[in-house]
């Protein structure tokens, strides 16, 4: 597995996790992104995330929509 990929799969397992830790669902996440001016639908959320590649500002952004207040690199 080349290291990118490997980085790609400890993102999308962080991204999961913290939706599951705060019960958000990738519809609400999307709605709650929309709300902050950042236009996503359930659809955009689920490649996003499933892909593992997204860019620095969703992740932030989503983040802070579902309540996040900090991040670790450790427990990436």
């Amino acid at each position: 597995m080349e290291a990118k990929d490997e980085w790609a799969g400890r993102a999308k397992r962080f991204m999961k996790a913290e939706l599951k830790r705060h019960d958000v669902t990738y519809d609400e996440l999307a709605r709650r992104l929309s709300a902050m001016g950042i236009e996503e639908t359930e659809g955009s959320v689920t490649v996003k995330i499933n892909r593992g590649a997204f860019p620095t500002w969703f992740f932030l952004a989503s983040m802070k929509a579902i309540g996040c207040p900090a991040v670790r690199v450790d427990d990436v």
